[in-house]
Formats: C-alpha cells, structure tokens, sequence
C-alpha cells in the first residue's frame, strides 16, 4: 500500500498562504472553544459550519502551518483557524460559481 501523507505532515508554510489578508471565507466545520478563547466555557460552539468570515491576520504555528485569524461579524468572535477549516468566498471557481447560479451574485452582498 502507498504510503499516503497526512495534513499534519506537510509543511505549510514552505508555500504561500492560502488565503490572503482581508478575505472572505466561510467555515467547513464547527469550532468549538479548546479553553484558548477567553470569556467562553471549553467546548462552546465558537464558530458554525457556513459561518461567514473575514481574515484578519495570518500567523504560524510550530513552524508548519499558517493560522488564520477569522473575524466572524455576526457573532463578533476572532477565532484562529487553519485552511483546511476554511473555504473561500471571494475566489470560487467558475465551475463552483456556475452551480451556485443566482445565489453567487448575493455573494457580493455579504461583504
């Protein structure tokens, strides 16, 4: 069987970021507070899958992977996130934007 590598194996940082500065994205999955988030209990839902958020900053982490700081507007939380968690909004695809049909126009709408 091929040896098959994991995302925690690879060395992010050795390429550019994923997502730049100031963009949209949305999240893949929820993200629940690891007792790094101040204020909330651990294991409260920080972050819902499809939330929608802006960049605000890019950090590292152990010297391999970019961290995302991601603003979320609607619940005012900045959570640090990896790319994996993330997707995003401002450079779909065409083919992406061709199945979402009129709902991509309200993409604009959300910035």
């Amino acid at each position: 069987m091929a040896d098959i590598a994991r995302d925690d194996d690879v060395i992010e940082i050795a390429l550019p970021p994923r997502f730049a500065m100031g963009e949209r994205v949305a999240s893949r999955t929820v993200i629940r507070n690891d007792g790094t988030y101040c204020g909330k209990d651990i294991g409260e839902v920080l972050v819902h899958k499809g939330d929608i958020g802006f960049v605000r900053s890019i950090g590292t982490f152990l010297q391999q992977f970019y961290i995302y700081a991601v603003e979320f507007s609607e619940s005012g939380h900045r959570v640090g996130m990896r790319a994996k968690e993330l997707c995003t909004l401002d450079h779909l695809p065409q083919d992406v934007l061709a199945l979402l049909g009129e709902r991509a126009a309200l993409l604009d709408t959300l910035h």
